[in-house]
């Protein structure tokens, strides 16, 4: 079945096969959004799985936060989890999202996407941020031995991706990651070109 498939990640969700799910916040986002000065910043989460960082960025008092997802039954779940606040869940294809934001947060969706999308994703995310605006997350450093999802990557790797679109403020080893990511992600912040 296609990775961007929505039946796909609906079937994950309904089967409970998500594995990337920590439960929390990734701790290298949560250390970015308490820098963040400007409540009123436009934020998408593509992705966005179980939106503890959307969450994180509502207790916080940010106002503006989108978080996009392409499986129904995770999309219905969101909407009845978080009626009642400001967050606005959206189901859909990243790839057809047609927005702009001053942020964007990147946690488990460029993993997610079969590598032959990659350069897609690049392009479409550049079209989505703002000038002067953000991709800031975390990606793979490491190599999976299965197939995925999720799909690992490289510093080098990404390197060669985004230059074309992105200069690099930051693409660092997280030094705060997750217990069971611990050396195994880079630290992203970029900026369109």
């Amino acid at each position: 079945m296609e990775r961007t498939d929505p039946q796909y990640w609906n079937n994950r969700y309904l089967t409970g096969d998500t594995g990337w799910d920590m439960g929390q916040v990734s701790p290298p986002l949560k250390a970015y959004i308490d820098q963040l000065e400007d409540h009123d910043l436009q934020i998408l989460i593509p992705g966005a799985g179980n939106s503890y960082e959307a969450v994180y960025l509502h207790q916080q008092g940010f106002q503006n936060v989108t978080v996009l997802d392409i499986a129904p039954a995770l999309v219905e779940q969101l909407r009845t989890a978080l009626a009642g606040t400001n967050i606005q869940v959206v189901e859909g294809d990243f790839f057809n999202h047609d927005a702009r934001y001053d942020l964007v947060l990147e946690q488990t969706f460029f993993c997610a996407l079969d590598p032959s999308l990659r350069r897609d994703y690049v392009d479409h995310m550049h079209t989505l941020i703002k000038p002067g605006g953000h991709l800031t997350g975390v990606l793979f450093n490491r190599n999976f031995t299965h197939d995925g999802p999720p799909f690992g990557g490289s510093e080098a790797e990404y390197r060669e991706l985004f230059a074309p679109l992105f200069h690099f403020k930051t693409l660092a080893s997280c030094y705060n990651s997750h217990r069971a990511r611990q050396g195994t992600e880079l630290f992203i912040n970029f900026l369109p070109k």
